[in-house]
């Protein structure tokens, strides 16, 4: 069944693209898999996906350690500043940062293991109260405490968009979320990338990409819907 989802979802990815005169290549499937078993996860990789997003550092963690295959580890949920310690050395991005303390933690506990960690800045672009994340106008100070940082390395923006019936309603957000990453861009900061743009889940990925996503975070469209009393 992961396997033919799979299918549909590369099937739409590759659509989105097309619309969007974009190359395939442009765009960097994340499969999410928290809440779902490795037995699950290795199905995916069969497939020769090598993203997965975990949500929690505890599970991600876990699964590092159960998966000995070299795999591209991404945190996309919240993270606390206590738990930074257990993952700057497991993942190859950070999509959730979202304050100066979170980068500097970040950025201590990457010295003491002598790497630099990727991350993303999230940011709130649809300003809703219950979502982390900063505002828009935020964003550039922020930007340029970070670019201080030494074990830490922006590359990015990432953004949770309202969860929505009709994904159209969400474009508005994506396409926002791309003039932010050009004007960051534009400005040439030390330090600072902006290479890729982390947007759209299941149920709005298609319209994410045609807006410019860089990267896509599926979970419910590859693995089914979650289970989360395991």
């Amino acid at each position: 069944m992961v396997k033919e989802n799979l299918q549909i979802v590369e099937q739409k990815i590759e659509e989105a693209c097309k619309r969007a005169n974009r190359d395939r290549s442009e765009v960097t499937l994340i499969a999410v898999s928290k809440t779902k078993p490795v037995s699950m996860m290795r199905e995916v990789m069969e497939t020769g996906i090598i993203d997965f997003g975990e949500n929690k550092v505890q599970e991600l963690t876990r699964k590092y350690e159960e998966l000995d295959t070299p795999l591209n580890w991404h945190l996309i949920g919240h993270l606390q500043r206590n738990k930074a310690k257990y993952i700057v050395d497991k993942v190859s991005l950070i999509h959730s940062v979202d304050s100066l303390r979170l980068a500097e933690q970040i950025d201590e506990e990457a010295k003491k293991h002598n790497v630099v960690v990727n991350i993303l800045i999230e940011v709130n672009i649809a300003g809703e109260e219950s979502k982390f994340g900063v505002r828009e106008e935020e964003l550039l100070p922020l930007l340029m405490e970070i670019s201080k940082l030494s074990n830490v390395k922006v590359q990015g923006l990432m953004t949770i968009a309202p969860f929505v019936e009709n994904p159209e309603e969400n474009r508005v957000h994506f396409k926002n979320m791309h003039k932010l990453m050009i004007d960051i861009k534009s400005k040439n900061i030390d330090n600072i990338n902006m290479n890729i743009l982390s947007m759209g889940m299941t149920g709005d990925y298609e319209v994410a990409i045609e807006e410019g996503a860089t990267m896509v975070r599926v979970g419910t469209g590859i693995f089914g819907e979650r289970n989360y009393n395991i």
